[in-house]
């Protein structure tokens, strides 16, 4: 490690780590910015274009993607093209395709990984992460999280089944249950938003849009969630409003919701 004092510019990015990334959060300024590469810097990931595709054999990312802001950053699985991961600010992907940590075991089939919208990342070099990870328990415990959030939203998933409400409800009750375990929500109010476009949403569940239009009125009528508002980012914001009421449709696989009209 250089025994020279951080510069002024690995001060700031180490700073917006810290404000906006769980992996970094409350940590001190100047021990993480000497960690920190100079050369590194904010890059934008652009809608439609693929970032890498996960999960090759024998072949390794060498940095972890750090969201800042934007997204989500979404994982396509073969051949159903359906969406098994979702990411958002305050997270980070990459670490299942990394050498290091339970990287070397958690692998999967090919799946490609793009930002479904456009996305400001850091990306930090494998070393630059083994250092911080091996000097720091906070760091080793929140990265090691990372992995067992991706097995419960994949759980989520799996518990998608073919009645629509109930398949919604999961994806739903996956991302409250991910970005509340990150502590990046809910906001002051108990609400979660999240950027949740229609195909998103189809392709995660094996829907199509038409149905899950539908699902989304019925949950709006009965007060489960609400449509963005004008303040949103995204005019795709979906407001969770009744996060424990979720539950009830989440389990409900046999025993039918009541607003759900097709029986």
């Amino acid at each position: 490690m250089a025994a020279q004092a951080p510069s002024a510019a690995a001060i700031e990015l180490a700073k917006l780590l810290i404000e906006s990334n769980y992996l970094f959060k409350d940590l001190e300024i100047n021990w993480l910015a000497q960690y920190l590469p100079p050369d590194l810097t904010v890059e934008k990931l652009y809608s439609n274009r693929p970032v890498y595709t996960a999960f090759r054999p024998h072949i390794f990312l060498d940095v972890l993607y750090i969201i800042i802001s934007g997204g989500p950053i979404i994982i396509r699985s073969t051949p159903l093209d359906r969406i098994i991961t979702i990411s958002y600010p305050g997270g980070c992907f990459g670490m299942r395709n990394l050498p290091f940590s339970f990287g070397q075991m958690s692998r999967a089939f090919p799946s490609l990984v793009e930002a479904y919208k456009t996305t400001d990342v850091i990306k930090l070099p494998l070393d630059t992460l083994k250092a911080i990870y091996e000097n720091s328990e906070v760091v080793r415990e929140r990265y090691d999280k990372f992995f067992e959030l991706r097995e419960k939203f994949q759980y989520h998933l799996l518990n998608c089944s073919s009645y629509p409400p109930q398949a919604v409800a999961a994806l739903l009750r996956a991302l409250v249950y991910q970005e509340r375990s990150l502590g990046n929500q809910p906001h002051s109010d108990g609400v979660y938003t999240f950027d949740l476009p229609i195909d998103v949403i189809a392709r995660s569940c094996q829907l199509n849009h038409r149905t899950v239009e539908q699902v989304l009125k019925g949950m709006q009528k009965v007060k489960l969630i609400e449509a963005a508002k004008s303040h949103d980012a995204s005019e795709d914001t979906i407001r969770v409003i009744d996060p424990e009421g979720l539950k009830e449709t989440y389990s409900t696989t046999r025993d039918k919701v009541s607003w759900w009209p097709l029986k």
